[in-house]
């Protein structure tokens, strides 16, 4: 018949003591694994001791054990508490680990602090980026508007000025010259009409005029006249001395110029080519004749103002220069050119001053038959814009022409 193996009661163990099961757990808790395997390694069973054992008593028969049943002595044996050898040498061991999961805690806290700390500059930062990325967009956004409209108006602006431009050049010049010239004609006639006014005033009493001859003759006063004295002949042996001076006046005039000298004396550069036409109308056409135009209205003015500069030094106050030009704006340039040239002022200009400025012919020779019967001596200088010379102006004793050179071929000025 089959027996049933013993039984293990409660009290014995098998196991060492101390030994724990962590595979489950040592992932979670690494400090906790750590320890108990340190614990368990001093709880292994040690070599059992070389001595040999004791030989028990063998049992009485009196103690003979049933089967199925324990002897009492294994009984005790098995429930009588065994001292734990290894408690109390793990202990310091246990705190320290303790202490150091402790420590780790609180750096792992710290470590969370210092995430979240950050976690929330990340937020501000990311924050303030957006606001200034939108800020900054929408002033690029106004700056981009705002050029735009500023081109738009300078496109306006631009074909605005165009369509004026092409309106002005193409039509409104042309009404503005017909104003111009209209009221440049109104302005010629007007003066014409003053000029013959000024010359009909009688200012002075005239001498009771000679009859005329029947052919149109040039004066020629006796010798005992009074204005007979006043007529210059440079050209003749008997001005030998006056030649001298002018021939000293022009050096000077070239030389030693004098730009703060007196009125009626020459204030500015002469050159030789301004004396070779000087000197040519004083000792070879004896004050009397045409000389070739320099160019410009400018340099003729500096040749007629240094020969006005000269006769004024021999004859001051009775010497009258009559301009002759066929336009207000021609007379206009003379009235500046002299003006300059001979430091004088606008009151010098005048029907009874020491120059005077026609337009026609006629009056002019009025003008110098007038200046002849008071005793004064009359010089008529012609602008070179007249191509003929009227023959009532070549009976006076002192006239200048300029006369253009054949071969300019420039064309005629109308302003």
């Amino acid at each position: 018949m089959p027996t049933t193996p013993p039984t293990r009661s409660g009290g014995d163990r098998s196991e060492p003591l101390g030994e724990f099961s962590y595979t489950d757990n040592a992932l979670d808790f690494p400090l906790e694994a750590a320890a108990f395997s340190a614990i368990q390694g001093n709880n292994s069973p040690k070599d059992p001791d070389p001595t040999p054992p004791s030989p028990s008593p063998s049992p009485s028969p009196d103690a003979a054990v049933t089967p199925g049943t324990e002897p009492p002595e294994a009984h005790q044996d098995a429930t009588s508490p065994k001292p734990d050898s290894t408690s109390l040498g793990s202990a310091p061991e246990l705190q320290t680990l303790q202490a150091q999961k402790a420590q780790l805690l609180g750096e792992l806290a710290d470590l969370e602090e210092q995430i979240a700390i950050l976690q929330d500059e990340l937020l501000e930062a990311k924050h303030a980026l957006s606001t200034m990325i939108r800020e900054g967009c929408r002033e690029l956004k106004e700056r981009r508007q705002a050029l735009k409209l500023s081109i738009e108006q300078l496109e306006q602006r631009q074909e605005r000025i165009q369509t004026e431009m092409r309106q002005n050049f193409a039509g409104a010049s042309q009404d503005l010259a017909v104003r111009v010239q209209s009221f440049k004609t109104f302005l010629v006639g007007s003066l014409q009409d003053l000029a013959v006014a000024a010359d009909d005033l009688k200012l002075v009493p005239e001498a009771t005029p000679a009859p005329a001859p029947a052919a149109p003759t040039p004066a020629t006063p006796s010798p005992g006249s009074p204005s007979a004295a006043r007529i210059p002949r440079f050209a003749e042996q008997s001005f030998t001395e006056e030649s001298e001076e002018i021939r000293q006046l022009l050096d000077q005039y070239r030389t030693k110029p004098d730009y703060y000298g007196p009125p009626w004396q020459l204030r500015r550069t002469f050159e030789p080519i301004h004396g070779d036409r000087v000197s040519s109308w004083f000792f070879q056409q004896g004050g009397r004749g045409a000389v070739r135009s320099l160019g410009g209205r400018t340099q003729n003015i500096l040749v007629a103002s240094a020969v006005i500069s000269i006769l004024n030094y021999f004859y001051g106050e009775q010497l009258s220069a009559l301009i002759l030009a066929n336009s207000p704006e021609r007379l206009g340039e003379w009235r500046r050119g002299l003006q300059d040239c001979l430091g004088i002022a606008r009151s010098d200009f005048g029907p009874n001053r020491g120059i005077a400025l026609f337009e026609d012919p006629l009056p002019l020779a009025q003008r110098a038959d007038r200046i002849l019967r008071t005793g004064n001596l009359p010089l008529i200088l012609i602008d070179e814009s007249e191509s003929t010379i009227d023959l009532s102006v070549l009976q006076f004793p002192l006239w200048l022409a300029f006369a253009q050179d054949p071969s300019d071929r420039r064309t005629q000025e109308f302003f």
